[in-house]
């Protein structure tokens, strides 16, 4: 079998799958992409056995058709120092053989079997299937993916939420101490419907997605979810459980809003949050008149700092705790230049949203206080 191809783009495919590839397997074949030629089209696939992602390119000259898997780290390692030019692969299919001849020399390595590489799971014949533009998804993977928890117990939270209805599709992700609400009306499914994506395959569409355009194709069954991008195509395992009931923490009533510049308050956040106590990262939020003082103390190293910034509140004065990386977080995930913080009192959720939502979205973010000790 023999095949050319351009050595910029197969590296560039290659490169965009390993991502999938474990440090340690627990089988030495997934330290292999797995390489399919047919009829004029490479295809490159790479599994962790949960997640498997898979992308084609058209080669320029073939002979003959076959499939081999190959060592990833050595073949990224090989190709990443080349220059753009074309590759000529030669493979005995029956020894595995692989030879990489390139303008000023060769490489020569040893393929592996390609039947021992795992085959990905078919989606069953009740899988729900709806369409969602590449650009959504991106946004709402993108705001959601850092408020996704590390709990071993409570697994469900490890992903992001998928709520699907006929009117619109909501995007949730949850920690227990902070919530993201990603709300779109630009896409909807035919049926009311929900998934929950683990965190490392959202990673990898947070990656694949910026380079895509179009629409995304999503199907999924009750184990398995299939994301079908213009250039590449992703099955994973979903998390299997009962997300909680998230609209049932969000405070509806919330009497004190504050209207402020985000970008003023993260400056001001950063500054403070030095001279709070590291163990906790308590900050302090006082509201008054058209002012929210910032303050924040660490008693065992007798630093403290405060700062004040405009904003518009005209409600009763208040203080509330948050921790301050938390609240950072959240302000960087809002893709606006003006904030509304809404409170109710010291001890509940605070709810933070961008003061004009972008169009067909409504955005919401929640985070939970920390007591104050005065």
């Amino acid at each position: 079998m023999k095949f050319i191809v351009s050595s910029t783009n197969l590296f560039n495919h290659l490169q965009a799958i390993s991502r999938v590839i474990n440090s340690k397997n627990s089988l030495p074949i997934l330290d292999c992409f797995l390489l399919e030629l047919h009829d004029g089209t490479l295809s490159m696939t790479s599994s962790d056995n949960e997640t498997t992602l898979s992308t084609s390119i058209e080669v320029n000259e073939f002979d003959g058709d076959g499939r081999f898997a190959v060592s990833s780290r050595t073949l990224l390692e090989a190709l990443k120092e080349i220059p753009e030019q074309p590759l000529a692969f030669q493979v005995n299919l029956d020894t595995l053989e692989i030879t990489v001849q390139y303008q000023n020399g060769q490489y020569n390595l040893m393929g592996q079997n390609a039947n021992e590489y795992p085959q990905p799971q078919d989606l069953g014949a009740n899988a729900v299937r709806l369409t969602m533009p590449a650009e959504i998804l991106m946004s709402g993977v993108n705001r959601c993916i850092f408020a996704t928890a590390d709990d071993e117990l409570r697994p469900v939270m490890n992903g992001i939420y998928f709520d699907i209805t006929p009117e619109d599709i909501t995007l949730v992700a949850s920690d227990g101490h902070k919530l993201v609400r990603n709300k779109t009306y630009a896409a909807h499914g035919t049926e009311k419907a929900a998934f929950i994506l683990p965190k490392k395959p959202a990673n990898l569409l947070k990656n694949l997605l910026p380079k895509e355009q179009g629409d995304v194709q999503i199907g999924f069954d009750d184990r398995n979810a299939m994301f079908t991008l213009e250039n590449y195509q992703m099955i994973c395992r979903l998390i299997e459980g009962r997300y909680p009931n998230y609209n049932s923490v969000i405070p509806q009533n919330n009497p004190h809003k504050a209207i402020l510049d985000r970008a003023s308050l993260i400056s001001a956040l950063r500054r403070v949050s030095v001279f709070s106590s590291q163990a906790s990262s308590l900050i302090k939020l006082n509201l008054s008149d058209n002012q929210i003082k910032i303050s924040a103390q660490d008693i065992d190293f007798s630093t403290s700092a405060e700062e004040t910034v405009i904003c518009q509140y005209d409600g009763n004065p208040m203080s509330i705790g948050f921790k301050s990386s938390f609240l950072i977080d959240i302000l960087n995930n809002i893709p606006a230049a003006n904030v509304t913080i809404e409170l109710a009192d010291p001890s509940r959720a605070g709810v933070i949203v961008p003061e004009e939502q972008e169009e067909n979205e409504d955005l919401l973010m929640l985070l939970m206080p920390m007591m104050l000790n005065d």
